[in-house]
């Protein structure tokens, strides 16, 4: 890796941080995820190199190819739709799932997520995602279902930390909206983190509240086209 490519990162860092600021949110509360989709190990190096440890990526197969570049004080989240017949391919490598729609997915991570011999596994962080837009294709449960699902998974005994949503693109007063309706959902469950934000909608999310934003473009640029690992 050249020094450059984590000097660019850590300039990028800088302003995305004096975004969350200006926004009214407190570094010490606001964690900014690194969504490394896309990007190669290069990139996700050089954000663990200027402090970054929190990275999202959409997709499997990157992230278990990308998994050893860093040291395991990294925490990996995954961004994606969760498909039944990955988690047990991911379920040792992701510490938070962020996209959990269905008590059975939960059911399912917890089964497949073991420890190493003579260690004991942490349970995996959950949050729950939240759709508030009921548009068809579009992941997470509808507001009115978050209740029993977060009730649902807390009873399997699985670790629910919070919510997560993806605000309508284009319409910056329906972004407000969404975010603002999640964070009241999150405070009435009692929860603790609240993920949702991206480079382009960061301010809003983070005067509604949010705990975590997920940055890519922000960090990194613009994506290299038909890249994938």
């Amino acid at each position: 890796m050249t020094s450059s490519l984590a000097d660019q990162v850590a300039a990028r860092l800088d302003v995305a941080r004096e975004r969350i600021v200006r926004a009214g949110g407190d570094l010490e509360r606001v964690k900014v995820i690194a969504v490394t989709k896309g990007f190669g190990p290069e990139e996700v190096s050089a954000a663990f190199e200027v402090g970054l440890r929190d990275f999202g990526e959409n997709y499997s197969d990157e992230l278990v190819a990308k998994w050893p570049t860093l040291e395991h004080t990294a925490r990996w989240h995954f961004l994606g739709a969760i498909q039944r017949n990955k988690i047990g391919r991911l379920a040792n490598y992701v510490d938070c799932w962020q996209a959990v729609s269905r008590v059975v997915e939960g059911e399912a991570i917890k089964r497949h997520r073991v420890a190493e011999p003579g260690e004991l596994s942490e349970p995996a962080s959950l949050l729950v995602e939240v759709d508030t837009t009921g548009a068809p294709g579009r992941g997470g449960c509808a507001p009115k279902e978050v209740r029993n699902v977060v009730a649902g998974l807390v009873e399997l005994g699985c670790r629910v930390d919070g919510l997560m949503t993806v605000a309508p693109a284009g319409d910056s007063a329906k972004a407000q909206a969404a975010f603002d309706q999640v964070a009241l959902l999150r405070e009435d469950l009692g929860l603790k983190e609240l993920s949702m934000g991206m480079s382009q909608d960061l301010e809003q999310a983070v005067s509604a509240g949010a705990t975590m934003v997920r940055l890519g473009t922000a960090l990194f640029g613009s994506r290299p086209k038909g890249r994938r690992l």
